[in-house]
């Protein structure tokens, strides 16, 4: 696998490879370079719908030369990631992630943030942090939470220093699956009022009442499922912990009881005084 800096034809053959809808992997596959490289080189430089190759190698060369330019610096240590997790496989990991909700739909710098939030311990985050972590402005941070709001992935918080943070738990996929719900729920209202308008027995109701049904099959479902997997599936760090350590427990046995059957001799209806059953 080929190292060093992207050349101007592989940032032309990236930029194809957008335009044809291909996935980063599937890209970087062909111009056989890591996920990860093709990602940070995309956004970077205005994401997979406004990348443009002579662009970002012009601005490459620019950043090149002001690093020239400037006096020589110690290269910044990775931070010291918790519970030992390997810095660099952590990055790669975030770039995945960072991809993977990009070819769900959702903007560039949108995906960069919840990417940075959700790999947090914490899941919560200031506005500097996101900043400082990203290398990006604080009105494209402004920007993207709010965009993150309207599908109810992030809620904003105050801490005990009044500073707003940015929070992602266990129950903010639920919370965005009712939003997704609700939004569907919407459709399945309004195809029905064309059912009305257009007659329920022309070829054109006839389609909206096959939409509005079908959709509201899947809303219902969802919204269950939703439900029946929070109730169920939702798992504590602690409780894992929990369970990974502690060992099977065997039930309490009576220390009169009789090993092989299982009973009390001395409550045994055989082996007590009484009547012979048999007389």
């Amino acid at each position: 696998m080929p190292g060093g800096r992207l050349t101007q034809q592989e940032r032309r053959q990236i930029a194809l490879g957008l335009t044809d809808g291909l996935a980063y992997a599937e890209i970087a596959r062909r111009l056989d370079r890591p996920t990860s490289t093709i990602t940070r080189e995309v956004m970077r430089n205005g994401g997979p719908t406004g990348y443009r190759a002579d662009q970002a190698h012009r601005a490459t060369e620019n950043r090149a030369h002001r690093s020239k330019q400037a006096a020589p610096k110690a290269a910044a240590p990775a931070p010291e990631q918790p519970h030992g997790r390997d810095a660099g496989s952590v990055r790669a990991y975030e770039d995945l992630f960072t991809n993977v909700m990009l070819q769900s739909g959702m903007p560039p710098m949108a995906a960069r943030v919840m990417a940075s939030l959700c790999l947090t311990d914490s899941g919560s985050l200031t506005a500097a942090d996101l900043v400082r972590n990203l290398q990006v402005s604080p009105a494209s941070v402004s920007k993207s939470i709010a965009f993150l709001e309207t599908q109810s992935m992030v809620r904003r918080e105050r801490d005990e220093r009044r500073r707003e943070r940015y929070t992602v738990d266990n129950d903010i996929w639920y919370q965005s699956m009712l939003a997704s719900a609700r939004a569907t729920a919407q459709i399945v209202e309004t195809a029905r009022e064309g059912v009305v308008v257009l007659g329920a027995t022309t070829p054109a109701g006839a389609r909206m009442e096959n939409i509005a049904r079908f959709l509201d099959f899947v809303t219902e479902s969802t919204i269950r499922a939703a439900e029946q997997a929070r109730a169920i599936l939702t798992t504590e760090p602690a409780a894992v912990e929990r369970a990974a350590v502690e060992p099977a427990t065997e039930p309490a046995t009576d220390p009169d009881t009789d090993p092989d059957t299982g009973t009390d001799p001395d409550t045994d209806p055989d082996t007590t005084e009484g009547a012979d059953p048999t007389a």
